[in-house]
């Protein structure tokens, strides 16, 4: 079956010239210059990955991304970047948004189809959860997918770090600071109340696993199995 990619930039070259070389490697391209034309056509017709410029004129790449991950229909699509931007901030900012990957301009065609093949296989496999595994909750360390009773439930990476390093040791109490070293490293900005925040979003997200993450007075949290 043809997949479809639908790539929103504001540079006419770069995205036909897009077209052209996905279509050369058997994808169907929608390109798209703003935002509520690619709207418009993922409601009525979800594509199988989208790539998103980050600079635009109406509406940011970043903008679109967070709009992708809070659409039901949409949030689990993956998403890889593109950026004139080389700066880490914008690529970690991305992932932390929801993107799946992220190259930066110029960039060559055929490594961003070799990127998109292998974000779509990903995607396939992640849908096949093993029999008798179906009503638990599961971690997939290499694809950065968690699956909550067979659901693929759409984390950021922060979440998804967090939720990591409690799930590998159950019922072991992690501090802040130990947290923070996890997920932060040596970002020093980063408060003790973000890792709250964080953890009050991930609850959420995972359901009825939510109440699983414990939360260890004045000292940090748990998973409790």
């Amino acid at each position: 079956m043809t997949k479809t990619i639908a790539i929103i930039d504001d540079e006419e070259d770069l995205r036909l010239a897009i077209k052209k070389g996905l279509a050369r490697e058997g994808y169907k391209v929608k390109d798209f210059s703003h935002a509520d034309d690619l709207f418009k056509f993922a409601k009525s017709a979800s594509p199988d990955l989208f790539i998103l410029d980050i600079m635009l004129p109406d509406i940011d790449g970043l903008a679109i991304c967070r709009r992708i991950r809070s659409t039901p229909k949409l949030s689990q699509i993956p998403i890889i970047f593109l950026s004139a931007k080389s700066e880490e901030i914008d690529k970690v900012l991305g992932l932390e948004l929801g993107a799946d990957d992220y190259m930066t301009k110029p960039f060559s065609l055929k490594e961003l189809a070799a990127r998109i093949k292998a974000r779509l296989r990903k995607t396939e496999e992640s849908g096949k959860i093993p029999a008798g595994r179906q009503n638990e909750l599961m971690l997939n360390d290499e694809s950065f997918e968690v699956f909550a009773d067979g659901k693929k439930i759409p984390l950021t990476l922060t979440e998804f770090k967090i939720l990591q390093l409690l799930y590998s040791k159950p019922e072991k109490v992690f501090s802040r600071d130990k947290i923070l070293d996890h997920v932060w490293g040596e970002e020093k900005e980063v408060f003790d109340r973000t890792i709250d925040v964080h953890i009050k979003n991930l609850r959420e997200k995972i359901g009825k696993y939510g109440k699983n993450i414990k939360n260890v007075r004045s000292i940090g949290y748990r998973y409790e199995k």
